[in-house]
């Protein structure tokens, strides 16, 4: 069989990913992922009635008590090495994995794919490196003083580092075969960018640069619920990243030109494709999972539209009169409109008052109203998992301090759950970002991270201090917000569980002192609390023990180990041993 040519790779990378669409447009994928972020804004109104309408959003309120439930907090990343030669390398991968994640604001990012995958039931997290160099000449030394000849620019690298980054639901698309992240054979990203940007890029193809048109005025033209476009002056092209994983290629390319921007490649990551992918519910034998919003759905509608007509019932209760008008003159009607207490209302008919004034019949709101809005806020807190306790609210019931254990460890089992997809997230994150490091970097580099009791520690290396191969774990509960009380608690429970083994002596007492100060109460130096221990038997009365030697000392706080020693050096420095 002849070999495909370039056009043909093209052509058919263009019509899988117009198989793609079909698909999401036909099933209803994309209507529904913009309908559910609809729901979360409160516009969840489809049409436009001139009457008054309530919205109820209990939608806002179940995502963001969710989301900062399992992702408000910094993850403390661990990495163990598979090898016992690669555990001090496994130390140092794992201070600067997390301090990536923390300086390089990834955490930011991130969130914003866990408050997608609550919404829409997915999110997409792309990992991967960025190197930048700029060309820099101060302006006072644009012409060397000694010759007057123009001195040559230097180059400074300004970024030299990997990088994750939320993605769009809307701009990711794979195979319609797929049902999980395991058997895609394609997946491919939606890129806009200006047309002067892309004109411009020296990376693309110049022949397939001059065919680009504009595809979009807007960045978010094709979304229905950007009714309005402000600047219509800059045009959009639509560049498309292709990963064909069956043939482990990548390209680039734009649906109006008949060439590549990039021809296809092998991709340039070690681990294939850039994205990872946050999945919420399941579903069996489908690829794109459900969130939490799209199962309340129906019970948001419903409750709004209880709402909306007790509202319109408590217009209509307003208390009228009936009366006779031949019966008062104007001073009699002025006082009987009157809204002051106490006020006589003169009567010029003989009748009786009865027959002259009658009171309208009132509309008075059924009691089953209240009763249905409340039965729909438990289908919803049933449905969601939510409990009331978690909304904020208190329950009516009287229950034991063991049943309120138990009803909030159950209330607790899906934010575990999803906890764990988090965590799981976040490992494969951590993983790729440290194996694009050891693939890519350049020279060395300082990292700023904790030491034992606290203090900053500055720490250098480089690709070669993070080779081998690692498992990536998250500490578990370490992205949840963080209980002081509670934290106290269990230090407190701790020393009332050791203490029967003090006696014994298999208790290092001055570590228990140590770690029930620092994880409990939060201080940092706990050492300074703790009475050194007394010189050893033997030792002249009076004498200080001696001190240890230069080459037994710790590293001072704050200071670095430069790169002129095994790795062990610096895991020793990180884990607050003296270097061997």
């Amino acid at each position: 069989m002849a070999k495909k040519s370039s056009y043909d790779h093209l052509k058919h990378y263009k019509q899988r990913l117009e198989a793609s669409k079909r698909w999401r447009k036909d099933d209803g994928y994309d209507a529904t992922w913009r309908r559910m972020t609809d729901m979360y804004k409160g516009l969840q109104y489809e049409d436009f009635r001139s009457e008054d309408r309530l919205s109820i959003n209990i939608a806002f309120a179940t995502i963001n008590i969710i989301a900062p439930n399992i992702s408000v907090n910094y993850p403390k990343i661990s990495v163990n090495a598979t090898n016992p030669a690669n555990a001090a390398n496994a130390v140092i991968a794992e201070a600067v994995v997390n301090y990536w994640w923390r300086y390089k604001d990834i955490r930011t990012e991130f969130r914003r794919a866990v408050k997608d995958s609550l919404t829409c039931g997915h999110g997409w997290v792309k990992v991967g490196y960025r190197f930048v160099e700029e060309e820099q000449v101060n302006d006072h030394e644009a012409l060397d003083p000694v010759d007057g000849n123009e001195v040559t620019p230097i180059t400074v690298v300004v970024e030299d580092s990997p990088f994750a980054e939320r993605v769009s639901p809307m701009d990711v698309f794979v195979d319609p075969d797929a049902t999980s992240m395991h058997d895609i054979k394609w997946i491919a990203q939606r890129i806009r960018r200006p047309m002067a940007d892309v004109k411009s890029d020296k990376r693309y193809s110049k022949a397939a640069r001059d065919q680009i048109q504009t595809m979009a005025v807007g960045r978010y033209s094709d979304d229905p619920s950007k009714k309005k476009i402000y600047d219509k002056t800059e045009g959009y092209a639509e560049i498309w990243e292709y990963y064909d994983i069956s043939t482990k290629m990548m390209s680039v390319f734009c649906d109006s030109a008949d060439q590549f921007l990039i021809k296809p490649t092998p991709m340039p990551y070690s681990f294939g494709q850039p994205f990872v992918m946050l999945r919420n519910y399941d579903v069996p034998d489908h690829f794109y999972p459900i969130g939490d919003l799209e199962s309340i759905e129906p019970l948001q509608r419903e409750l709004n539209e209880t709402r909306t007509q007790m509202m319109n019932h408590r217009k209509k209760y307003s208390r009228k009169y009936l009366y006779k008008e031949s019966a008062f003159d104007n001073l009699g009607r002025t006082a009987l409109e009157s809204d002051e207490d106490n006020v006589m209302v003169p009567v010029i008919s003989d009748e009786a008052l009865s027959s002259i004034v009658a009171a309208f019949p009132a509309v008075i709101n059924p009691s089953d109203f209240y009763d249905q809005t409340q039965m729909i806020i438990s289908d919803i807190d049933r449905v969601s998992g939510v409990s009331e306790i978690q909304r904020g609210g208190t329950t009516e019931i009287r229950r034991t301090a063991t049943e309120s254990s138990l009803v909030q460890d159950a209330s607790n089992a899906r934010t575990a759950d999803k906890l764990a997809m988090i965590e799981q997230a976040i490992s494969e994150c951590g993983r790729r970002m440290v194996a694009l490091a050891r693939q890519f970097m350049t020279g060395e580099q300082v990292a700023r991270v904790m030491g034992k009791d606290g203090e900053p520690v500055w720490i250098q290396y480089d690709r070669d201090y993070l080779e081998g191969d690692f498992d990536f774990e998250v500490v578990a509960g370490s992205t949840q917000p963080h209980n002081e009380s509670f934290r106290r608690q269990m230090a407190l429970q701790m020393v009332d569980a050791m203490a029967p083994f003090a006696g014994a002596g298999i208790i290092d007492m001055p570590k228990l002192a140590a770690y029930v100060l620092q994880q409990g109460f939060g201080v940092k130096n706990p050492d300074e609390f703790i009475a050194q221990p007394q010189a050893p038997m033997g030792a002249p009365a009076g004498q200080p023990p001696v001190p240890a030697g230069p080459e037994q000392m710790p590293p001072e706080g704050g200071a670095g180990l430069p790169l002129n020693g095994d790795p062990a050096q610096l895991a020793a420095l990180l884990q607050g041993q003296p270097p061997q």
